[in-house]
Parts: structure tokens; C-alpha cells; sequence
């Protein structure tokens, strides 16, 4: 069972003395080294596909200064993590139920950089109280801010899974190491998954994931698993323009069907 892992916030003991999850798969944080990876469309395709399984999903905007998980599905929540740091609304009320993926969303708010750079002892409250929160779901998937900054190691310390998504670009693969180097040097306990995006066939993404697993064993004695791999699909597109997730829209896309599988994967593991 999970415990929270306090990463540069504190207090170190408040945290660690947070309820932890009691069911299912716990809190899994999306990251990614760089952007323009595909996170967030991950993040959001990752909450269907969980949700068409069964399972009970909120799916947290993580990215604190550029929240854009309501933007990719069309939404206008009446609340959303400003009024939570606000005072106005405890965390739980700021949820927002998303019938058309079957999964609640808990929305930050687009282009606030002021939530970026939360005072310290405001994070670890946003930190407990996300903690708790997930302990009424199935799964609880952070969408990451790209990079390596403070707050978003704070938020992957709280996950019992990090997956770090990245592709074949060379900047990618290099941000993701970053990513995960910080992690394990921070001798976090997480347990780090990695998904290549956005590959012409799974053989590439195993090539893919490889380079990244050979620089990780070299320089940091860790490797971390390849969760999935994702392929190229046109049907991404076009279910992100019509603002809709892609197993909702494309449930027989190749992107879909490659994401529910890494769903399984996961719900098989625990």
C-alpha cells in the first residue's frame, strides 16, 4: 500500500500521515520530460479506457500553470482548482463529473500561472487533501506539468505509479531521463513505468524504450519497465479536435485499442 513520499515540500510527517488509498490502483502520475509528447491526450485516453473497465476514475490537472485538460474535452466546469485555492470550495466539490467518458475530472485553470508557484505549505495542503480524495476511487491519474519543476515532483511523490510517456524524438528521450534520474535520486519508491508514444509498430517502441532503458541502467544502475507502447493513428486527431476521448469516439482505433491494453496491464498488475 502506497504511502505519500514527500518530495522538497513540507511538513515531511503531516504528509506521511495522510489516509492512503484503500482500493484499486491507487493514484497514478502521468509525466513526461518535455511537452508535445501526447501526456495529456494519454492522460485523458488512459481515464476512458479504465473507466470502460469498470473502474471508478478522476482524473486531476496536475499541470498547474497551464491546465488544459478541459480544453481538450470541451468542458466549462462551474468549479475548478482556483476556487479550491481560493478557500471558496474544499477539493471534493470542485470535482467534475464527465458523462461522456464516464470519469470525474477535477480541472485546473487555463493560463493561471500564479498556480505554478503555489506557496510550499499551500502544495502539501492541495497534496494531502488530493490524497485523500483518491482514496473513493479506483484509479486517480495526475496529469503532470512537463518538466522536472518542484510541485510537479511534489505530485509525482504521492503516486503508486509514474508512467513517463515519451517518443522517438531525441529531446524527448533525453528530458525523460532527466525525469526519471531526478526520481531516483530523490529515492523515490514509486514505481516507474514507461509508455513510447506515437510509433509506426510496437517493434519501434520497444527499440525506443530500449535506448532509454540502456542509458538508464548505465548511469543510474535502475531500468524502468516498458508499459505499452501507443501507435501512430490519424483517429487521434480527429477525436481531439471533436474534444471527445478517443475509445469514446474511435473505441476500435489503434491508439485506443494500444491504450486499453496498457489499462489492462495495469489492472492486472496490482
Amino acid at each position: 500500500m502506497s504511502t505519500v513520499h514527500a518530495l522538497n515540500f513540507a511538513p515531511r510527517d503531516n504528509l506521511a500521515a495522510a489516509p492512503a488509498p484503500s482500493r484499486g490502483l491507487g493514484i497514478i502520475a502521468v509525466a513526461s520530460g518535455k511537452g508535445g509528447v501526447g501526456k495529456t491526450w494519454f492522460s485523458i485516453t488512459l481515464a476512458a479506457s479504465l473507466a470502460r473497465k469498470g473502474l471508478r476514475v478522476l482524473l486531476f490537472d496536475g499541470d498547474l500553470g497551464l491546465a488544459n485538460v478541459d480544453i481538450q474535452l470541451g468542458l466549462f466546469p462551474q468549479r475548478d482548482l482556483g476556487h479550491y485555492f481560493a478557500g471558496a470550495h474544499p477539493l471534493r466539490e470542485c470535482v467534475t463529473p464527465y458523462a461522456a467518458g464516464g470519469f470525474d475530472i477535477l480541472a485546473g485553470r487555463s493560463g493561471s500561472g500564479n498556480l505554478a508557484s503555489l506557496p510550499q505549505p499551500r502544495f502539501a495542503q492541495l497534496v494531502r487533501d488530493l490524497y485523500e480524495l483518491s482514496a473513493d476511487y479506483d484509479a486517480t491519474i495526475v496529469d503532470l506539468g512537463a518538466g522536472i519543476e518542484t510541485h510537479t515532483r511534489g505530485l509525482a511523490a504521492l503516486s503508486r505509479t509514474c508512467v513517463i510517456v515519451t517518443n522517438d524524438e531525441p529531446t524527448s528521450l533525453t528530458d525523460a531521463y532527466a525525469f526519471i534520474k531526478v526520481l531516483t535520486v530523490n529515492r523515490q519508491r514509486t514505481d516507474l513505468r514507461v509508455v513510447v508514444n506515437c510509433t509506426a509498430n510496437p517493434t519501434q517502441g520497444t527499440r525506443i524504450h530500449e535506448t532509454l532503458a540502456k542509458a538508464c541502467r548505465e548511469f543510474l544502475k535502475f531500468e524502468p519497465a516498458l508499459l505499452g507502447t501507443v501507435r501512430r493513428d490519424g483517429r487521434v486527431r480527429d477525436a481531439i479536435h471533436a474534444q471527445t476521448p478517443l475509445p469514446v469516439r474511435h473505441p476500435g482505433a489503434n491508439a485506443a485499442v494500444d491504450v486499453e491494453g496498457i489499462a489492462q496491464r495495469l489492472i492486472d498488475g496490482i
